[in-house]
């Protein structure tokens, strides 16, 4: 028996080689006490060896696989094993980073013959309880639903209250209750109903582990019990959830999808603040994530995908009054009347809503000092089309060899070279002639589990979603400076594939600004802050407060303007002007602050919300009353513990609310003026004196 022991800034990586067994993860960090595979893997024809039940552990192959060698160097471990039963050869990848308690990881597989595999998990974990105690009620799950427009909604139940009990059978030689909590996505939005995230806190050690899987389509995650303790396993697609089988010749090469794992001492809230500094070492480096422009978009509470010349002209003037830095032409743009949801896919410039041409209105955002763009949805054709016969049948998903059909639009596959090609010419075209520098990349539909051309269906909606992230890298490639807004009908895509990839997110299609608060605090659970697009969409019937309320809302991640900023008077105009002029003087500072959640996170209908990002010497505080009567609220801020903090107003100006901060117990007791309202606060520590 042999040890290999990695250090990370997440702990000690601890696995075992055993003689006659696989490799297996002995502790991580601070959890791990029942050594399971270090690899969950199962062949098409094999179930499982000794764990039955509907779990993803216990696979025959798992327990077949043999340690053939490893690599260890400075923020990288690999494991090679060998099912010596299928000849398949089976590798684990852990990358960690420099001071992020962080660890990423995913298993790639090598056929030696033929195989087919029903499963292979990226990531499995035994011993999230602690020896000997009442795991059922001390480890709390923390998921958050993510409906349409009432994006990032965490809550934690215990596993007692989710229905995992320890049922007493271990002791009888039982593995345990064959039970689990499972957490599944099928599909092409990959954050359609939950974020593909998820958190165990120990309530009683009060540590928490965090994890997010990194796929733009189909993934799994399961909490289960095994012998005396629990499991967590993550995964993409599998066949048992997703209609998937990997299918490999000889010599081919299968890779999982990523997962990243956060551990840290403290709770959920402090696992997730975690994944913001790892998420920006990983991602591709983008001037946007360090500028943070803002950008105007005519869309929400505003034109709603019905632009024309005589309506945008008045809106860019505004804009750039307001101070925005690129000006965003949103859907509509293509169609030559209302009726255009079932004819998109050639993505040229309507006539009729720009009888002086497309080029009049782009001319005029530029001479006004900022940056057109356009909404795009790249990866639908409707089905009126012409390029819906203008392209092979195999360009589009299909089942059974019919051609799906959602909402009205068919799906490019992105396997296909036709479809490829049809994209570059679309973009290329958009760029020479209009000198577009910014593309809004919508996808307002879920295609389901998949297509059959060319093998399963699993496998041909992964195999897409990989497809897409190689055009994506391709085209970031060929234009660098181009700035991509990912999109699903709001948040309905939010993974960090996409967004390891484009510099900005689309959080939500939310048009109740009173509601928006608990999507813009709960955002930088899954979005770093200078990712994170917030909609801040003031109107001329609203008074002062109500346009503080809708700009703050945004001004802790990236402000996206709307509403009818054109028709608002001089006061409500000077108003916007202000905010925005206030955001330019700090906003480069987010890009390096992590998030913290004074109030814990946000819940939907919370009386009270806040979020605070701390950039070291400043901390940036956006504070929400809601729909209460009460007028005060109590925050903590458990970083600046014991320190003396100057508390300035950043907006509004001129109407100063009471704020006063006390370093020990580091609360800050605020007052606001009615139901509704919102402040922006800066607290700023001392500066540590040289030495």
């Amino acid at each position: 028996m042999g040890i290999i022991r990695w250090d990370t800034a997440a702990g000690d990586v601890v696995l075992r080689q055993d003689a006659d067994g696989p490799v297996r993860l002995v502790s991580f960090g601070f959890l791990g006490v029942d050594a399971l595979p270090l690899v969950e893997l199962r062949l098409t024809g094999e179930g499982r060896a000794g764990i039955s039940g509907k779990r993803g552990i216990g696979g025959a192959a798992s327990a077949r696989l043999r340690y053939v060698d490893h690599l260890q160097e400075a923020g990288r471990l690999v494991v090679r094993q060998v099912d010596p039963g299928s000849g398949l050869g089976v590798t684990t990848h852990f990358r960690a980073y420099p001071g992020i308690p962080v660890v990423r990881t995913w298993v790639e597989l090598v056929a030696d013959r033929a195989v087919a595999v029903d499963q292979v998990a990226s990531f499995v974990l035994g011993g999230l309880g602690r020896p000997g105690s009442r795991w059922e009620d001390e480890l709390y799950l923390w998921l958050a639903r993510n409906p349409w427009s009432g994006e990032f909604r965490w809550a934690g139940a215990s596993l007692a209250g989710l229905g995992i009990h320890d049922v007493g059978m271990v002791r009888f030689g039982q593995t345990g209750s064959k039970n689990r909590v499972s957490v599944t996505s099928v599909g092409s939005w990959s954050s359609g109903e939950y974020l593909p995230m998820g958190a165990i806190h120990d309530v009683r050690a009060d540590h928490s582990i965090a994890w997010q899987i990194e796929h733009n389509g189909s993934w799994h995650y399961e909490l289960g019990d095994c012998r005396d303790n629990v499991y967590l396993l993550a995964s993409g697609p599998a066949q048992a959830e997703h209609q998937w089988v990997g299918r490999l010749e000889k010599d081919e090469r299968f890779v999982s999808v990523e997962v990243a794992i956060s551990l840290v001492e403290g709770g959920p809230a402090e696992a997730l603040a975690e994944l913001t500094r790892y998420r920006r070492e990983s991602r591709r480096s983008h001037h946007d994530n360090v500028t943070l422009p803002v950008v105007f978009n005519d869309f929400m509470n505003c034109l709603m995908a019905d632009p024309a010349t005589g309506k945008v002209i008045p809106l860019v003037d505004a804009a750039a009054a307001a101070g925005a830095e690129y000006y965003c032409v949103d859907a509509g743009w293509y169609g030559e009347n209302d009726d255009w949801w079932d004819a998109v896919g050639e993505w040229e410039p309507s006539v009729a809503r720009f009888p002086g041409g497309l080029a009049e209105v782009i001319d005029r955002i530029r001479a006004k000092g900022m940056i057109p763009g356009l909404w795009l949805e790249p990866e639908v054709v409707g089905v009126r089309s012409p390029i819906a016969e203008g392209l092979p049948a195999e360009a589009f998903f299909q089942r059974e060899g019919v051609r799906l059909v959602e909402c009205g639009r068919y799906q490019l596959d992105l396997r296909h070279p036709a479809a490829i090609a049809h994209l570059d010419r679309v973009i290329d075209r958009l760029i020479t002639e209009f000198g577009i520098g910014y593309f809004k990349f919508d996808y307002n539909i879920d295609i389901g589990p998949g297509t059959d051309t060319h093998g399963n269906i699993g496998a041909g909606l992964l195999g897409h979603n990989r497809a897409y992230l190689g055009w994506l890298d391709k085209l970031m490639d060929r234009y660098p400076g181009l700035v991509i807004e990912n999109c699903a009908a709001g948040g309905m895509r939010i993974d960090h594939a996409m967004l390891s990839r484009l510099p900005i997110q689309s959080v939500t299609d939310q048009q109740d600004h009173r509601l928006m608060p608990a999507i813009a605090a709960a955002a930088p659970t899954a979005v770093t802050p200078e990712q994170g697009a917030v909609w801040a969409y003031p109107q001329p019937e609203f008074e002062s407060e109500e346009i503080a309320l809708t700009l703050i809302n945004a001004m802790l991640g990236r402000i996206h303007l709307s509403g009818r900023i054109d028709l608002l008077d001089a006061r409500q105009a000077s108003q916007v002007e202000e905010a925005v002029t206030v955001y330019k003087t700090y906003r480069e500072q987010l890009s390096t602050g992590v998030p913290r959640w004074p109030l814990g996170l946000p819940g939907w209908r919370d009386e009270w919300a806040a979020l605070a990002i701390d950039c070291g010497l400043d901390t940036f505080l956006a504070v929400w009353r809601r729909d209460t009567v009460s007028a005060s609220a109590t925050l903590k801020l458990r970083w600046l513990q014991g320190q003396h903090a100057e508390v300035t107003q950043l907006f509004p100006a001129g109407r100063a609310v009471d704020a006063w901060w006390r370093p020990d117990p580091a609360q800050l007791h605020v007052n606001l003026p009615a139901p509704h309202t919102a402040r922006l606060f800066r607290l700023r520590r001392p500066a540590q004196p040289v030495r």
